[in-house]
């Protein structure tokens, strides 16, 4: 698996981040059965970057936490894109430092967990799940502990 980073703060983001986003980037696809052999690009934004973003593409017009950008659509005879190296491109994770520093404080616990949970909800939407429902909400949310869980990341 090939984790793409690419930092456009002035935070410094230390090897621990780095190495807890691989991890559950990793444990991510393993908990869904899916193929390992895959790349995930990781973007470090501002919140007026993601601000930006999020209106052009979603029409939101307000700074969020995180946003994906899946390449597979999960269709039938999808044809699938790969890296020159053979690996699926899973698709884009954008995340906001600074909107995840404000969360890690608002809710008690560590950066570091802010940003393994906001890659593991990015993570299972590039594989194609949603939370559009009470229901999608409750199993996407379930999915999210679980794989925090398996890497002993807890609240």
């Amino acid at each position: 698996m090939t984790v793409l980073i690419d930092n456009r703060t002035d935070e410094d983001i230390n090897p621990k981040i780095m190495e807890i986003i691989n991890s559950v980037a990793e444990e991510s696809l393993r908990y869904e059965d899916f193929d390992l052999n895959c790349e995930v690009s990781v973007s470090f934004v501002t919140n007026d970057e993601i601000h930006t973003i999020n209106k052009h593409f979603r029409n939101i017009d307000r700074e969020t936490d995180v946003l994906s950008f899946p390449q597979l659509t999960f269709e039938e005879n999808e044809e699938i894109s790969r890296n020159e190296e053979g690996e699926i491109i899973l698709g884009d994770i954008i995340i906001s430092v600074e909107k995840a520093l404000e969360q890690s404080k608002e809710y008690g616990h560590s950066f570091e967990r802010e940003m393994a949970f906001l890659t593991a909800h990015s993570m299972l939407h590039l594989m194609g799940y949603d939370h559009m429902t009470p229901e999608e909400e409750k199993d996407m949310f379930k999915r999210q502990k679980d794989i925090l869980e398996n890497l002993g990341i807890s609240r």
